[in-house]
C-alpha cells in the first residue's frame, strides 16, 4: 500500500535515508527534476537544491534529525529547487518521519508552486492597483488634504497587511523623526518607537528606487518587529519624510510591495507639490490684484497730499512771523509726512516705488544696521549678525533695504515678549529656473532673518504679505510691514521665501540680486545744488486742477515764471510760442491722450536739449523709461528746487 501511494502521489515523493541519500523517487519526481529514477537512487538530496541553500539545509537537516514530525515548510518562506538544467523554481514541502525495517526515513512530497506564486503575485498587483486607484480619487475629491493624507496609512496596512505604517518627517535643525500620521498601532506606542529610529534613515533616499530599509533592528525587534521598509517621499522643497511600513513577519517586503510603496510615495509627493504651485499662483494673483488697487490708491491719494502740502508751505511764507501758526503748520505737515510714509510702503507693495539702487556691500549694509537694531531691539533680544567675507556685491536700494531688515527685526521682537534669539546672516544662494515665479535664475546673496518667537499658523502665514493683515493689537502695527518688504525686494529683481511654524519661530530669507559690472553706474546719484532758487520759465503739465495750482504756487514763491497746461497736446502746443521755457515739469498721469513719459520722449525728439522733469503719486508708468528723472508726490519745496537745479545746472 505504502509503495503504491509513494507512486500514484500526484506529488513528486522523494524519500531520503539518514545519510541525506536517495533511496526512493516517484515518477512525478523524475518529471519535476528531470533525472531518471536511476539517476536520483544513490545521490545526496543537495543535487536538487542551489548551491547558496546547500549549508542552510544541511542546517535544517541536523535540526530536523533531532526532532523529527510531521511538518510542512515553504509556506511563507522562500524555498527552491534546481532541476538537471539549472532552472530553479519556488516549491513548499512537507515532511514524513517513517520507521522501516532498514531505519528511519523521511518522505518528503514536494509541490511546485510556480503557477500559485504567480497567482498570488498577481492578485496582490491587482489589490495594489486597488488601492492606488483609491488614493489618486482620495486626493482627487477630498476637500480636505490633511484629511486624505491621514487615510494612507490605513490604506497601506490594508493592502500590505502589516502592522503599522505611518508617514514620518523630520524637522530642520531637529535631530528626531515625528510622526505626521499613522494607521495599525497606538499613537504613543508608534511615536515612541519612532522617536528611537535615527534620524539618518531618511538621508539619501530620494524614493527613486525602492528599497527594504531596515530601520535600526534593535529597536524594531525589541517593539515586535521582524522587517520594514521605508520610502522617501522625494520632494526637496519639504521637510525630509517618508512612508514606513512595519510587520511582526520577517521578510514581507517583496518587490512587488516595495514598489507599490514607492508609487504611494511619489504620488503623494507629486500632489503635494501640484497643490503648493497651485498656492503659490494663486497668492500671486491674489497679491498683484490687491497690488493693483494699492497702487491706484496711493496715486490718487498722493495727489491730495500734493495739494495739502504745497498750500500749508505757501501758508507757512505767509505766516512767517507768527509761531502759534507756525506750530500749527508743522503738525499738519508731518501729518502730512505720516501719510506719505503710508503710501510709500502701500506702492512698496504694489512694486510701484521709484527705487535707487547701487552696488553695495552687504557685510557694510549688515553692520549699519546692526549697530541701529541693537539700540532698538533692547537688551532682551540677543541679536546675532553674521556675514562671511568677501561676499559678492548687491545691486539693491540700501535705504529700503535697511527698512526692510528693520521692519523684519521689529516683527520678530514683537512675537519674542520676553526675549529670543534674533540671527542675521548672509550667504550666496540661487534661485533654479521656475523655482522663484519671476525671479531670474542665477547667483544671489540670500539675507536671512530668523527667530526663535511664537512662528505662525498655517492660515497666517497664508495671508502674512497681504497689506494690512496684522495679527497684532489695535494702533500697535499698520500691517504693511511684510508686505513693504516682499514688495521691494520683488521689485528689486528678488525673492522672499518665509518658513514659520507654531511655536517654532520664523525664518524669512531675501534672495537679492547679485551685482552685474555694467549695472554699478546706474546707482549714483548726482548732488543737489546749492542754489536752491531760480528766474527761469517753467512749463507745469498736471492735469488735476487743484495740483497744478499748487505746483505753480511753489514755483512762484522759488522766484521762477509759470506757464500751465492740462495735457500733453496742450504742451507741444505751448513750447513752440515761448522757446524761453527752460523746463518742462509734467505729471506721468494726464488723464487721456498722452502721458507724462510719451510727452517727454516726443519733448527730447523735438526738442532734444530741454530738461524733463517728471513726477508721480504712482510710478509705474515712470519705471517703463529710465531716461528721465522723477519726483515723487508729494514733494515738499526744497525737493522740487533741488530736483530743477540738478536739471537746470547739471555740472
Amino acid at each position: 500500500m505504502y509503495r503504491e501511494l509513494f507512486d500514484i502521489s500526484p506529488d513528486a515523493m522523494i524519500a531520503v535515508d539518514g545519510n541525506s541519500r536517495i533511496v526512493r523517487a516517484n515518477a512525478q519526481a523524475e518529471r519535476l527534476f528531470g533525472y531518471a529514477e536511476a539517476q536520483l537512487l544513490g545521490s545526496g538530496i543537495d543535487m536538487l537544491i542551489p548551491a547558496r541553500a546547500r549549508d542552510k539545509h544541511q542546517a535544517h537537516v541536523a535540526h530536523y534529525a533531532a526532532n523529527p514530525r510531521v511538518r510542512t515548510m515553504g509556506t511563507g518562506q522562500e524555498l527552491v529547487g534546481l532541476r538537471r538544467d539549472g532552472s530553479e523554481f519556488p516549491i513548499e514541502i512537507a515532511l514524513s518521519p517513517i520507521s522501516t525495517s532498514g531505519g528511519r526515513i523521511v518522505v518528503a512530497a514536494i509541490r511546485d508552486i510556480s503557477e500559485t506564486q504567480r497567482a498570488r503575485q498577481a492578485l496582490a498587483r491587482a489589490r495594489y492597483d486597488k488601492v492606488m486607484a483609491q488614493v489618486g480619487q482620495l486626493f482627487l475629491t477630498s476637500p480636505n488634504l490633511d484629511d486624505a493624507i491621514a487615510r494612507i496609512p490605513m490604506l497601506v496596512v490594508g493592502a500590505l497587511g502589516v502592522e503599522a505604517a505611518a508617514i514620518v518627517f523630520r524637522l530642520p535643525l531637529r535631530e528626531r523623526l515625528q510622526v505626521r500620521t499613522s494607521h495599525g498601532l497606538d499613537a504613543d506606542a508608534l511615536a515612541s518607537v519612532v522617536n528611537l529610529l535615527d534620524p539618518n534613515l531618511l538621508d539619501g533616499r530620494t524614493g527613486a528606487e525602492p528599497t527594504n530599509a531596515i530601520a535600526r533592528d534593535d529597536v524594531l525587534l525589541e517593539a515586535g518587529f521582524a522587517s520594514s521598509a521605508v520610502v522617501r517621499l522625494p520632494d526637496s522643497n519639504a521637510p525630509a519624510s517618508a512612508l514606513l511600513a512595519l510587520s511582526h513577519e520577517p521578510r514581507h517586503f517583496d518587490h512587488d510591495a516595495l514598489h507599490f510603496l514607492h508609487t504611494i510615495a511619489t504620488t503623494l509627493a507629486a500632489t503635494l507639490q501640484r497643490i503648493r504651485a497651485e498656492e503659490q499662483l494663486s497668492h500671486a494673483q491674489r497679491l498683484e490684484a490687491v497690488g493693483q488697487l494699492t497702487g491706484g490708491i496711493a496715486h490718487d491719494f498722493n495727489n491730495l497730499l500734493t495739494v495739502v502740502s504745497a498750500n500749508l508751505q505757501i501758508l507757512e511764507d505767509d505766516l512767517a512771523g507768527q509761531p502759534v501758526h507756525l506750530e500749527t503748520i508743522a503738525i499738519a505737515l508731518r501729518a502730512v509726512d505720516r501719510g506719505a510714509e503710508l503710501t510709500r510702503k502701500l506702492l512698496a507693495f504694489a512694486r510701484r516705488q521709484q527705487l535707487s539702487p547701487r552696488a553695495c556691500d552687504p557685510s557694510v549694509l549688515l553692520e549699519d544696521v546692526g549697530s541701529l537694531l541693537r539700540r532698538a531691539l533692547g537688551e532682551a533680544v540677543d541679536l546675532h549678525i553674521v556675514c562671511p567675507a568677501n561676499m559678492p556685491r548687491v545691486f539693491v536700494d540700501p535705504g529700503q533695504l535697511d527698512a526692510a531688515l528693520v521692519n523684519l527685526a521689529i516683527n520678530a521682537r514683537d512675537a519674542m515678549p520676553r526675549g529670543g534669539r534674533l540671527h542675521i546672516s548672509a550667504r550666496v544662494g540661487a534661485i533654479e529656473p521656475g523655482a522663484a515665479g519671476e525671479a531670474k535664475p542665477g547667483e544671489y546673496v540670500v539675507v536671512a532673518v530668523r527667530d526663535t518667537g511664537f512662528g505662525m499658523t498655517p492660515d497666517v502665514l497664508a495671508r502674512a504679505l497681504e497689506p494690512f493683515f496684522t495679527t497684532k493689537g489695535h494702533g500697535k502695527g499698520s500691517g504693511l510691514g511684510l508686505s513693504m518688504v516682499y514688495g521691494f525686494v520683488t521689485q528689486s529683481g528678488g525673492h522672499l521665501n518665509i518658513e514659520s511654524r507654531l511655536g517654532y519661530g520664523t525664518n524669512v530669507e531675501l534672495y537679492l540680486p547679485v551685482i552685474a559690472a555694467q549695472a554699478e553706474a546706474l546707482g549714483k546719484r548726482a548732488a543737489a545744488s546749492a542754489d536752491a532758487r531760480g528766474h527761469e520759465t517753467i512749463l507745469v503739465v498736471e492735469d488735476d486742477a487743484d495740483v497744478r495750482r499748487a505746483a505753480l504756487a511753489i514755483l512762484r514763491s522759488l522766484g521762477y515764471t509759470t506757464l500751465a497746461c492740462v495735457d500733453a497736446d496742450a504742451a507741444l502746443r505751448t513750447l513752440p510760442q515761448h522757446p524761453d521755457v527752460a523746463l518742462v515739469f509734467s505729471d506721468v498721469t494726464l488723464g487721456r491722450g498722452m502721458n507724462g513719459v510719451e510727452l517727454a520722449e516726443e519733448i527730447r525728439v523735438r526738442w532734444p536739449t530741454l530738461p524733463i522733469l517728471l513726477t508721480s503719486g504712482d510710478e509705474r508708468s515712470a519705471q517703463s523709461s529710465e531716461a528721465f528723472d522723477l519726483l515723487r508726490k508729494p514733494y515738499r519745496r526744497e525737493e522740487l528746487s533741488a530736483a530743477i537745479r540738478r536739471k537746470l545746472d547739471p555740472r
